[in-house]
This record gives structure tokens, C-alpha cells and sequence, in this order.
């Protein structure tokens, strides 16, 4: 039988009418769709597409089960070795990981991995009705800081093993960056409120509104009998460029703008958080980040949106599929220039605040690539003269976050780099006993995939430490 050279693709809803809604953009695939893109896979022997996954899950399996039409039995094999995997089919680049290595991808496109996670998660949140059972306790006790995708996956992995696992998120909502930073029409927030609630089933306590260094430090999680502590923190510490302006009303750093819009629902008729609506609307950067929040100023009613890079499409490190779906929704991409200044007025009616001001623009100039930087990508240079002003009332700044130092504040005797990330070995432990750590707290915001690869090794090493002391 002749192989299809192309994936199978994705449904979508339409983008005129998905640009005015929050609904998610992929409609996923139909049973039998799934089952025709299954049949692409070659089943070679070595089985690449399992050394790209950073949770290597056992692709080949879950796939011969969908040929199968045992969708049920496709989870599972998926579910032995990832924890969040309806998330994981929705926004991991698969493109760049497990993909990537396809050996049909070779002469075709390669079989469409993360599609077919997602339909099998799907499939079975709709229709399995077995309650998650909670595993024998082996009596120790593990705390983890922090519900992201690398805390949530080493709590799980660990409560699959016996442990009396306790996670205390910072927010009042657990989820951490698939809550409060990826926009619902790419993940659909009862996707991860599902996924956190069977790792309640299985015994994870989960304490949101605990900040640790302020409402409890790591000292304290071992005085309250934690045998080991998983820092997965996140990185939320937003990074700005220092040009003039930038202390206006209207600019926001994109996590701001998405936690306003994703978790604090500022998108509603009457929000609890101001957030701004129409007009104009630049973001700043290139990434996935910036896509979601380019394309959620769109749906907040914005007339126009700017995505402003200093680097060329070809540099733009977001997803191909992201940058795609803004462009087929009107994102106006604006590449190669850099901001030098935001622009603005004093609102003289306003005499409660002296530095009270307002965007009313961004000047920028225009770039050409040089040399490769040490990332690999032409370096770009500005052009002498090339200034321009474009007319905007708000400006989003996506380049890149930080982790937030207050842990590393607070923990007495933790390493960090000078770009205050954890420093940890290759078992993810830390310069601290039994204090372990991984994500973007240790390498800065990064994919949702790779958090959960370290997650994952985190919870053996723990799981190794702690045996260990036994012996």
C-alpha cells in the first residue's frame, strides 16, 4: 500500500471566526482520520521517534494500537510514561523532537506524533469511566514547589511509586505556566484541570496560595518531615530592555498580559483586572510567547497587532504552526527592526501620579543580519537612519523571562548561574541535600516537554536518594 507523503491535517475552526473567540483553534482529529495518519507510521526497527521525546514515550506502540482502533490501549502505553499527555499533544514541538527524528520524514512528512497524542487523550477523557487507584503508601514524604508541567510530572511519577507527594503553588490555581501563561485556544483550561485531577486521585495534595520564601522557605518543608524537596518553580521574572518608556501605561510584559487574560479572565464584560482592549497593539519578541500574546491582544479586540523581531522569519524561534495560524488571522509581522523608544504623553488631568503617562507609540529601526551569534543565528545590526514610528496604544514585551530569585533568596546553600537559574548535576540535584530542581527554574523558560523530562528524572533520582537511606 502506497504511504500518504503528508500528514493528515488538523481541522481548525476557520480563521475570521476563531479570531474573535477564545474556543480552541484545532478541532483534533476524527477516529478515522487518527487511524489513516497511524497507518503512515513505518514501524522501523530502531525506533527514533522514542530517543526525540525527552519522557520517551513508546510512540511506535501507542500507534500500532491506533491502527488497531484500541485507542484506550493507545492511552495507556502514553500514560505509562507521561503525565500530563492530553497537554503534551497540544503544545509540545513535536516538529523539533520526536518528529524530527521520523524516519518517514525522511523522503515525506513525518506521521503527525503529537496529533495523534492528543486524539488518544482525548478520546480517553470522553469516554474511560475507571477511577484513577491511588497506589499503597511506602511512607515518605516528598514536597514539590511549584504545579508547572515539571512539578506536576515528578509528582506524579512519584505518586505512582507510593509517596505522600505535596505540591504548594504560589497562584490559586494549580497548572502553573499551562494555566497561567499558555491562552485557552491553544490549551483548553479543562484539559489541565483534568490532568491535575487524577494526580489527585492518585494522592498528590495539591496547597495553592503558598508562596515558598515567603509563606514557607525550603528549611521549613524539612522540619515539617519531607524527606526531599523538587524545586519547580517556573520562570517568572520578566525580562524588559531598558529604552525610554517603557515605565508608560499600556506596557506589559507578556506574562502579565496572558495572566491577566488566561487566569484572571480579564476578557470577560466585567473582569476583576483591568487589561487593554482595542486599539493598537505591538508585542515585542518572536517566540511562542509572543504568538500567544499577539493572538490573544487580537481577541481582546484589538484593531491591529504588531509583532515586532529584530531577526527574520527564518530566525523566528516560535513554532511554524503558531506563526501560521497568526498570520492566517492578520497578525501584521513587522521583522527585522528593533524598538529604541516608547512613545507617550503625560495625562496633565491626572495629578495623582507625576510619572502618569500613556503609550502612544514605539519608534524603532531597521535591522539587517550579520554574522551567526553563538546561538547559531545571524547576529542583526541596526541600520544608521532607519528610524520609523509606528502608531500603537499598547506595547507587549516578550523576550524572555527569568526564575525568580526568591527561592534562591531564601535557600541557604543553592547554586545558581549568573542568570540566577539552579545549578543542578544530571540527576537534577541541587548544591543542597535531597533538594532537587528542574524546569525553567534551572534553565530558563524553555518547552513544556523538556520540564517534564526533567520532572521525570528528578522523581527517580528521589526515588534512588531516598531507597538509598533505607539500605
Amino acid at each position: 500500500m502506497a504511504i500518504e507523503p503528508k500528514k493528515h491535517e488538523m481541522p481548525t475552526q476557520k480563521p475570521y471566526v476563531r479570531a474573535h473567540n477564545f474556543d480552541e483553534v484545532a478541532l483534533g482529529y476524527t477516529a478515522e482520520i487518527a487511524v489513516e495518519e497511524a497507518k503512515r507510521c513505518l514501524n522501523c526497527k530502531n525506533h527514533p521517534c522514542v530517543d526525540g521525546c525527552p519522557v520517551n514515550v513508546n510512540i511506535p506502540d501507542f500507534i500500532s494500537r491506533i491502527k488497531e482502533s484500541d485507542f484506550e490501549g493507545a492511552y495507556q502505553i502514553i500514560n505509562r510514561t507521561s503525565s500530563l499527555p492530553a497537554v503534551c499533544g497540544r503544545v509540545c514541538p513535536q516538529e523539533s523532537q520526536c518528529e524530527s527524528k521520523c524516519t518517514l520524514g525522511i523522503k515525506f512528512e513525518p506521521v503527525g506524533i503529537g496529533r495523534l497524542e492528543r486524539f488518544v487523550s482525548d478520546y480517553h477523557n470522553e469516554n474511560a469511566n475507571e477511577a484513577v487507584v491511588k497506589p499503597e503508601s511506602n511512607g515518605h514524604r516528598v514536597a514539590i514547589v511549584g504545579s508547572g508541567p515539571s512539578g506536576l510530572t515528578c509528582a506524579g511519577d512519584l505518586a505512582r511509586k507510593g509517596y505522600e507527594v505535596s505540591v504548594f503553588e504560589a497562584l490559586h490555581t494549580a497548572g502553573g505556566v499551562l494555566v497561567y501563561g499558555i491562552p485557552e485556544f491553544r490549551l483548553p483550561k479543562r484539559i489541565v484541570a483534568k490532568e491535575v485531577d487524577k494526580l489527585k486521585q492518585l494522592g498528590v495534595s495539591i496547597e495553592t496560595n503558598v508562596v515558598i520564601g515567603k509563606t514557607l522557605t525550603v528549611d521549613e518543608l524539612f522540619d515539617m518531615g519531607f524527606e526531599a524537596v523538587f524545586i519547580g518553580s517556573g520562570a517568572g521574572l520578566p525580562n524588559f530592555m531598558n529604552i525610554p518608556g517603557e515605565g508608560l501605561k499600556g506596557v506589559y510584559s507578556a506574562n502579565e498580559f496572558l495572566t491577566r487574560s488566561n487566569l484572571m479572565k480579564a476578557y470577560r464584560d466585567d473582569p476583576t483586572t483591568p487589561i487593554m482592549k482595542g486599539g493598537k497593539v505591538a508585542v515585542v519578541g518572536g517566540g511562542n510567547v509572543a504568538m500567544d500574546a499577539a493572538r490573544t491582544a487580537l481577541r481582546l479586540g484589538a484593531e491591529k497587532v504588531y509583532i515586532v523581531y529584530r531577526r527574520s522569519m527564518e530566525e523566528l524561534p516560535a513554532r511554524k504552526e503558531e506563526v501560521e495560524h497568526a498570520q492566517e488571522e492578520g497578525i501584521d509581522f513587522r521583522l527585522l527592526c528593533n524598538p529604541i523608544e516608547i512613545l507617550g504623553y503625560k495625562n496633565e488631568e491626572d495629578p495623582r501620579d507625576p510619572k502618569n503617562g500613556f503609550v502612544t507609540g514605539i519608534r524603532c529601526i531597521k535591522m539587517e543580519l550579520g554574522d551567526p551569534d553563538a546561538s547559531g543565528r545571524r547576529r542583526p545590526k541596526a541600520i544608521p537612519g532607519s528610524e520609523f514610528e509606528l502608531e500603537v496604544d499598547a506595547v507587549v514585551m516578550s523576550i524572555g523571562t527569568s526564575p525568580n530569585p526568591l527561592i534562591k533568596n531564601t535557600t541557604n546553600g543553592l547554586e545558581v548561574n549568573r542568570h540566577g537559574g539552579i545549578i543542578v548535576n544530571e540527576a537534577g540535584l541541587t548544591s543542597r541535600e535531597a533538594v532537587y530542581a528542574g524546569g525553567d527554574a534551572v534553565t530558563g523558560a524553555a518547552t513544556v516537554i523538556s520540564a517534564m523530562g526533567a520532572g521525570k528524572a528528578a522523581a527517580k533520582s528521589i526515588d534512588e536518594y531516598i531507597n538509598s537511606k533505607e539500605d
